[in-house]
């Protein structure tokens, strides 16, 4: 009998927990570190092994999932101090599922491979509940060998999953155009229910409405009616879209092309995050949208 195979995921937030959680109802030997201690312990409740250092988790484990926010955070956690590059053994694998900018997945990788590491490209998208079901969606690519060793592990945290190339960084650019859309549809959203809520209308009822129609998205329906709750428990922040529809401009405009509407959301979620909402629900562009603006005074004439 073969021994199972050992895997490490780093960052155990809200989508890194839900990976544990899938990990660990499949009975997967799961390794975990991440700076905050109450996240570790949350993954040693599920039967986890926790680290104090991402290069002793390292060297524990065949795969390591990183989870973490941003490229600095990758870099940190796989080369800096105490880094996982450090512990890896020749041959184990690197599974990128953070939001990232192209350039910088294949620049992690080509580092990766300078240190005997394959890397598969693969950014989750789905939010906290589906990463706990073991059914959110990943885009990946990479080497043939390190998508084979690693089909199990995908299989149990993934309900859809797409390959889409070889090459490290091609995942990465079909999750930024995800991400773009996403931003969009859940900024567009809010302020149409702003107009709603400021015209007097039902607002459940014009959930229910929106949802049975042409103007319906999975992030409006997902993200509104705990919006009319009140309800920004954060289970994805609005400093995380900020960055991730941050990353589609740039993207955009490094490849010449007209991106208004993600600079239109890009603008509601940084105003979200300068205003201190930065850690709570990106729902909450719905209360930013409800500022009143002042009345023109310029005419009282109705456009024909």
């Amino acid at each position: 009998m073969t021994n199972p195979m050992q895997v490490g995921v780093i960052g155990v937030g809200a989508m890194g927990g839900g990976v544990v959680t899938s990990l660990r109802r499949a009975g997967i030997p799961t390794h975990v570190r991440d700076i905050r201690p109450e996240a570790m312990a949350a993954a040693v409740a599920m039967g986890a092994h926790a680290y104090h250092s991402a290069a002793t988790l390292a060297s524990m484990v065949d795969v390591v999932i990183v989870l973490v926010v941003d490229a600095p955070q990758v870099d940190a956690v796989l080369f800096g101090a105490d880094g996982a590059v450090a512990g890896l053994r020749s041959g184990a694998i690197v599974m990128l599922a953070s939001t990232l900018d192209p350039d910088d997945v294949a620049a992690i990788a080509a580092r990766l491979d300078a240190a005997g590491v394959l890397c598969i490209d693969a950014p989750v998208s789905g939010g906290p509940r589906r990463a706990a079901e073991g059914t959110m969606t990943m885009m990946i690519a990479g080497p043939d060998d390190a998508l084979a060793r690693c089909a199990n592990v995908v299989a149990t945290i993934a309900g859809k999953v797409f390959h889409v190339g070889s090459s490290a960084g091609t995942a990465a650019k079909f999750k930024i155009v995800n991400n773009l859309l996403a931003a969009v549809n859940l900024a567009a959203g809010a302020e149409a229910m702003a107009l709603a809520a400021a015209a007097g209308l039902d607002a459940r009822m014009v959930v229910d409405v929106v949802n049975a129609s042409s103007g319906g998205s999975w992030m409006f329906a997902d993200r509104m009616p705990r919006a009319l709750d009140g309800d920004y428990a954060p289970r994805a922040a609005a400093r995380i879209l900020a960055k991730d529809v941050g990353i589609a401009a740039a993207f955009a405009a490094r490849h010449r092309v007209r991106a208004p509407f993600a600079s239109a959301a890009r603008s509601a979620f940084d105003g979200a995050v300068a205003a201190g909402h930065g850690d709570v629900d990106d729902a909450i562009v719905y209360a930013c949208a409800q500022h009143p603006l002042p009345l023109p005074t310029t005419t009282n004439e109705r456009p024909m």
